[in-house]
């Protein structure tokens, strides 16, 4: 079956940058948003690959990331991490994390487009509100809230993997695998080992435990 193409624009006549998160339902890590500038007259045949990045396997990610990273005219990844997202809660997180990626662009939008219902307005470094449209399912729909799904995801299931890499004792958690969601094999080794230092501790089963001894050497990093 031949692949669809997401739309180029949403408002032909603006600058805009699609916005997407990654992560906000994970028990650990933290959330990732991406802001992807998008060009509107590109045709390219890998274009038709771009959709929603949990529809697509990790190497088709994986090398759209390149793809995307080479034809967008901006692009930008913020981050907020599990210990703010405790102190602020999920959903100002992810507001947080979409304005840190708009922040980091090399150049500023004309207006924004996001992926779901719910925006926190954004104010520009001249003091200037940025118009903003919030689109239901946006990564099934336009091109650069695709691509902007497909960096986060990247970016933040890389993160996830080099901890368990770089600190074996939290491949207990199968963090290469599961990327901190609440998967069965996850919640069983909260259970059994209790929290890292990685872990919201605001979130469903974590609420119940306490971050184990064992990594009172362990420096949190981001």
């Amino acid at each position: 079956m031949k692949n669809i193409m997401l739309k180029f624009y949403y408002n032909e006549e603006e600058l805009e940058v699609g916005i997407d998160e990654v992560g906000r339902g994970c028990l650990s890590g933290p959330i990732y948003a991406a802001a992807v500038i998008w060009p509107k007259y590109l045709r390219d045949e890998k274009c038709a690959m771009i959709k929603d990045s949990k529809k697509l396997s990790a190497k088709k990610r994986e090398m759209l990331v390149d793809f995307i990273k080479k034809n967008a005219i901006g692009y930008s990844i913020g981050i907020v991490t599990e210990k703010e997202i405790d102190e602020i809660n999920i959903l100002q997180a992810s507001f947080k994390a979409m304005h840190l990626a708009i922040d980091g662009l090399n150049i500023i939008p004309e207006s924004i487009i996001v992926d779901g219902d719910r925006f926190k307005p954004y104010i520009d470094k001249n003091g200037d509100f940025i118009t903003h449209t919030c689109i239901t399912n946006g990564d099934n729909k336009y091109m650069a809230i695709a691509a902007a799904s497909i960096l986060a995801k990247v970016a933040r299931d890389n993160f996830m993997k080099d901890l368990s890499s770089k600190y074996p004792i939290l491949q207990r958690y199968d963090w290469i695998n599961n990327k901190g969601y609440g998967t069965k094999k996850h919640r069983e080794a909260i259970v059994i080992y209790g929290l890292s230092p990685y872990h919201r501790k605001t979130f469903g089963i974590c609420k119940k435990y306490e971050v184990s001894d064992d990594y009172s050497n362990m420096t949190v990093e981001i």
